[in-house]
């Protein structure tokens, strides 16, 4: 039995339903390179729908942008700082790399953060246990 957490950004780190905070918003691993976006269309434990509109994850390219502008900035002042300022070719192949390894992740959270600020679900703890 999968566990529930009655806060929002454990179960929002956690990459859970925003309504249960029980079912994973993901179906398959992070690892899985050709299926790691997959999500289930509602929620398996609560039926809460992962979609509430079509074209609803549309939105989560602008936090997808602001997750890679963050990286880029990190990396940049990080590598500035601490090597010296090496060649432009040095930022280019790092930061690109770090983004193409980071994808998964960056595109989990950031349709969990959709999904959490505008998909209209709240946490409802009556959920926890209940069998759908």
């Amino acid at each position: 039995m999968a566990t529930s957490s009655d806060s929002a950004a454990t179960a929002l780190l956690g990459l859970r339903c925003p309504r249960c905070h029980q079912g994973k918003l993901f179906t398959y691993s992070a690892f899985q390179v050709t299926k790691f976006a997959d999500m289930p269309a509602q929620c398996p434990v609560c039926e809460q729908s992962f979609e509430p509109e079509p074209g609803f994850y549309y939105g989560s390219m602008y936090i997808t942008f602001a997750f890679n502008v963050a990286t880029l900035m990190v990396v940049g002042v990080l590598l500035y700082y601490f090597f010296g300022n090496p060649d432009t070719r040095v930022y280019v192949v790092v930061v690109t790399g770090l983004t193409l390894l980071l994808t998964p992740a960056i595109l989990r959270y950031s349709r969990a953060l959709m999904l959490y600020w505008f998909g209209g679900a709240r946490y409802d703890p009556k959920w926890r246990g209940r069998v759908a």
